[in-house]
């Protein structure tokens, strides 16, 4: 599948929280201790088989990027 969105980020499903109505799905990203974490609906993550231990891909497309320094 060839997709527009740039920020395509690879890791390890290791949380699937599936709420009545939202799901929360963390990735912890390939090469790191960093953990990208999505809200989803239920029924996405149903229909996609989502399980802890998984492959995916996290893709990002925004029109608003934060970044914070100290």
């Amino acid at each position: 599948m060839r997709l527009s969105t740039r920020n395509q980020l690879t890791g390890i499903i290791v949380e699937v929280d599936l709420g009545a109505v939202m799901a929360t799905v963390r990735v912890q990203l390939d090469g790191g201790d960093q953990v990208v974490t999505s809200a989803i609906t239920k029924e996405a993550a149903e229909d996609l088989g989502l399980e802890v231990g998984q492959a995916a891909t996290v893709l990002v497309k925004s029109t608003d990027v934060s970044i914070g320094v100290e």
